[in-house]
């Protein structure tokens, strides 16, 4: 009785989660669609926020179990494409259920970047080196996702501003194809040099070792993967419900285009963010830089061809392209990821660098 209870209470995010959709979809079915103030969206916009982050820690956690039980680097990659799953879900359920919104996408991926790339990487690093002074990773990791994120950052959300083929910032129809084709092509070729040819590149250095441990879970591998998908279901399905609140706001109250965004990417980040801290605060930052890297990379390579594809079904032109504002940021973002990535150890100044950057950027939002 008492290992029943505590099951359930551990899996009181996902149990939430139903509960919210069960009301939501019956006896609250029309309470959405009759929003009239501020204070009612804020209620809803809550209820939401908390049943779709209870059930996305459950996810991340679950996925974490599977991780365990597979090893470095497949399991941080099972990790990562469970988050990157929920995010395209999101994403994909906000843009059909919500009104045009043709910039979603867009404002979502560039927060993930701004948020792993500065906030989680200058947490993690600066939390990490507090306790342990420098750290150490593997550098032709990092170096590979920096790689591969530095291109698509620049083909996904900077070169549509640019593009002539359309007077929008958006790409045709068959540039999207194009770049859709290529962004799941290259990956692929990714995850084969990942999990098959380099799989050293992504493991912990051997002055790592001593700090990694994995507690065994009692959760089997077939218990965790039945869990995840029992997560992940209801995160898509009250992303349509979130889709009507964030409509509300962005229409009626007048939010900034880009705090719709925002708040989808915090839902996603926010559980792996947790992971990736408490991975380089116990000295495991090879393991952190893959949940952050890996998370930004999965994001660009998956998220753009999955929003084209979407937008080309529902006829919803997709907008890609960046303010230059932005361009600007995600620039300087990317220049500060490359030089701290180029080097073997971090210290304190790393992270305070990534912090700044992220800082400026949430100021620059508010004041919009």
């Amino acid at each position: 009785m008492k290992t029943t209870t505590r099951s359930l209470f551990r899996e009181s995010g996902i149990l939430f989660g139903w509960v919210s959709l069960a009301v939501l979809g019956t006896v609250g079915s029309g309470w959405l669609s009759s929003l009239s103030s501020a204070s009612t969206m804020g209620f809803f916009l809550i209820w939401l926020v908390a049943a779709i982050l209870g059930c996305a820690f459950a996810v991340v956690r679950h996925a974490d179990t599977i991780a365990e039980k597979l090893g470095e680097p497949l399991g941080t990659l099972i990790l990562t494409l469970s988050v990157i799953g929920m995010e395209v879900s999101m994403v994909g359920a906000v843009m059909v259920s919500g009104k045009n919104n043709p910039a979603l996408a867009r404002d979502t991926m560039f927060a993930v970047v701004m948020i792993v790339l500065g906030g989680l990487v200058g947490i993690s690093l600066m939390l990490g080196a507090w306790r342990h002074r420098q750290q150490e990773f593997n550098l032709e990791g990092a170096g590979a996702y920096l790689s591969l994120i530095v291109p698509l950052a620049v083909f996904g959300m900077v070169l549509p501003t640019f593009t002539v083929t359309t007077n929008s910032p958006t790409y045709s129809t068959s540039e999207g194809v194009i770049l859709s084709l290529l962004c799941v092509a290259i990956y692929i070729l990714f995850l084969v040099i990942q999990t098959n040819r380099h799989r050293e590149f992504f493991s912990h250095p051997h002055t790592e070792s001593a700090g990694h441990h994995h507690g065994e879970s009692e959760t089997s591998l077939g218990a965790a993967s039945f869990l995840l998908i029992a997560g992940l279901v209801p995160v898509v399905l009250l992303s349509k419900k979130l889709a009507v609140v964030l409509d509300f706001g962005t229409t009626q109250l007048k939010w900034p285009g880009a705090l719709a965004g925002l708040i989808v990417a915090f839902l996603i980040l926010a559980p792996e963010g947790l992971s990736s801290v408490k991975a380089a605060c116990q000295n495991q930052l090879q393991r952190a830089i893959n949940l952050l890297l890996g998370s930004v990379l999965a994001t660009l390579a998956l998220t753009i061809p999955a929003v084209l594809t979407i937008g080309l079904f529902i006829n919803q032109e997709v907008e890609l392209g960046l303010p230059m504002q932005n361009v600007t940021l995600l620039c300087v973002m990317l220049a500060i990821s490359v030089l701290t990535f180029a080097q073997r150890r971090t210290n304190l100044l790393h992270g305070g660098i990534h912090l700044l950057v992220f800082l400026f950027w949430i100021a620059l939002l508010l004041e919009a």
